[in-house]
């Protein structure tokens, strides 16, 4: 005898719940050890669970950690903050810039340049560590702030979004009254088109923003000077010290901590925009 369809729903209903609940917890707990981790010192890591509070040394472990090595830790902070939010709203206006070109301007090879693009979106981006240093080493750029900068202002998958979202979002009716008008590409695109792709540029700026964030190979490929280093390839250098030196240990982690910090802000201030974005940009 087939089950009532009230019963059949209602577990449909419970299994999804489930496995939302498994995977909000499988994301949330990461993030649970760090802050738990973040409160112990030294001594506690062997004698206290992985989720344990220890003693409350959370204060003393920020005082350490931005003491350490003459307070090398806030230049990192201060170069993954230049990095990730001028890299995002730089890289957010080109990536919009292209997709709006390719969307909705016509000229010879938009749709080699299109496919150039995608062909881009495949490429890994460790792949283009080896050819970018060499480059950076011909314009003598190699272990200075631009040699990490210029590459990070580049997106394939950006001007993809761009353009999905332009194709969709932006009218052409619109753009020819703005010609008709007098009004000049450039101006049609900031005062016109740039506008209407607002939700669209949001997503594409907190993708740059997360993933630029969480670059480390290229800094390390790149860079030399800790001065400069951003905070995953710092904080990646104390952790190699961990085992010679166990009090590093503390400290990479409530500096990882703080790092994460930052992308949650970003993607509660940019929530809206943000889901807007994806699904409008997704229509096409």
């Amino acid at each position: 005898m087939n089950a009532p369809r009230g019963t059949s729903r209602w577990m449909s209903k419970s299994v999804v719940h489930t496995l939302l609940l498994i995977a909000a917890l499988y994301s949330v707990l990461p993030l649970i050890w760090l802050f738990t981790s973040a409160t112990k010192n030294v001594g506690d890591f062997s004698t206290t669970g992985a989720f344990e509070l220890g003693d409350w040394n959370l204060w003393s472990n920020l005082g350490d950690l931005f003491a350490e090595e003459d307070g090398v830790f806030l230049d990192w902070v201060r170069n993954s903050l230049l990095y990730a939010g001028l890299g995002a709203v730089l890289g957010a206006l080109i990536c919009a810039a292209c997709g709006y070109a390719i969307a909705k301007l016509d000229f010879p090879g938009r749709r080699a340049l299109f496919a150039v693009t995608l062909a881009g979106v495949l490429v890994p981006t460790t792949a283009l560590a080896l050819p970018l240093y060499l480059l950076a080493s011909e314009l003598r750029i190699v272990d200075t702030f631009w040699a990490v900068f210029i590459p990070l202002l580049t997106n394939p998958f950006g001007v993809y979004l761009a353009r999905a979202y332009a194709e969709a979002a932006v009218p052409d009716e619109v753009l020819e009254a703005s010609r008709v008008d007098g009004a000049g590409e450039l101006r049609t695109f900031f005062t016109i088109a740039l506008p209407m792709m607002r939700p669209g540029v949001v997503t594409v700026l907190l993708f740059q923003f997360v993933g630029i964030w969480n670059n480390f190979f290229l800094p390390l490929v790149m860079l030399t000077d800790p001065e400069l280093f951003p905070m995953t390839l710092g904080l990646f250098q104390w952790s190699s010290r961990v085992s010679q030196f166990p009090q590093y240990s503390p400290l990479v982690i409530t500096g990882s901590l703080l790092a994460v910090v930052p992308l949650v802000i970003a993607f509660i201030v940019l929530q809206r925009q943000w889901r807007s974005g994806l699904a409008t940009g997704s229509v096409k």
